[in-house]
């Protein structure tokens, strides 16, 4: 809200014209050595690590924790990181992963590979494979679901999501692994498309909606999964594969199902 043409304020629909002058206010970002992160708050990073090379590392990134600062977040995965490791200054985000979402983490260590890989993106190369856990018996062993989505800010600063055919193309194939007498089915999602919220929305627009989602979700199921031991949103990037351009080679990483996750699916009986 504070930036300024000719001085003044304008509607979001005013149009930029010649000789305008713009006041943008200074960004004020931190380096990270004076930002006051204790050892603890980056200790555990280093056994979330499951992948590593010259240009990218993959993070096993635990649930509740935001992939960045912001909103009052002080601390993210990505700031934590450069805290760990200062003589890596090009360390970048390549996706993000919802704060309740858990699993593989893709983060460039150069500025070559978040260019390539988020061409990749953009031409749907990347494959990104999830767990979750969702509300009833979903009919059919696969469904692929297109549904164009688009994004709103609320007055709070959340962001809901909604279907909209006037959005972005948004795809998401849900394949049945186990239908449960508890009434809930565990899946696995695969998505070419990124979109915020993707799975938890095209999950609840088919009267699917996941476990735990607070947001999306149904309280009643919600808190039938909570008394069988879910405090969290049950949704885990399991895995991530691509194409690496040029020279062909194949990359695959995959993020075991949290203990927290496997124990709830102890608690409920699989039927056939």
């Amino acid at each position: 809200g504070q930036i300024r043409v000719n001085s003044g304020r304008v509607h979001p629909s005013y149009r930029l014209k010649l000789d305008d002058l713009i006041r943008v206010p200074p960004v004020s970002q931190r380096s990270p050595a004076e930002r006051k992160f204790e050892k603890e708050d980056t200790d555990w990073l280093v056994e979330r690590i499951i992948y590593e090379d010259s240009r990218i590392l993959v993070l096993d990134k635990p649930s509740g924790v935001a992939v960045h600062g912001g909103s009052g977040i002080s601390l993210g995965c990505i700031e934590a990181l450069r805290y760990l490791r200062p003589t890596l200054p090009s360390l970048e985000l390549i996706h993000r992963l919802d704060r309740g979402t858990s699993g593989c983490l893709l983060v460039a260590k150069r500025r070559s590979a978040l260019r390539r890989i988020h061409q990749l993106l953009r031409e749907g190369q990347v494959r990104k494979n999830y767990l979750a856990l969702v509300e009833g018996a979903w009919q059919g062993s696969e469904t692929d679901v297109d549904f164009n989505l688009t994004a709103n800010r609320r007055k709070k600063g959340e962001t809901f999501v909604r279907v909209d055919s006037e959005g972005k193309p948004a795809h998401s194939r849900f394949c049945v692994i186990e239908r449960y007498q508890s009434g809930a089915t565990l899946m696995e999602v695969s998505t070419t498309t990124g979109r915020t919220h993707q799975i938890r929305v095209h999950a609840a627009h088919m009267g699917h909606t996941v476990a735990g989602d607070e947001r999306y979700g149904n309280q009643e199921f919600n808190l039938i999964m909570k008394n069988k031991g879910l405090h969290r949103l049950f949704l885990h990037a399991l895995s991530i594969s691509f194409v690496w351009p040029q020279t062909e080679e194949e990359f695959f990483v995959s993020a075991s199902l949290p203990d927290e996750l496997g124990q709830v699916l102890d608690g409920v009986s699989a039927s056939r």
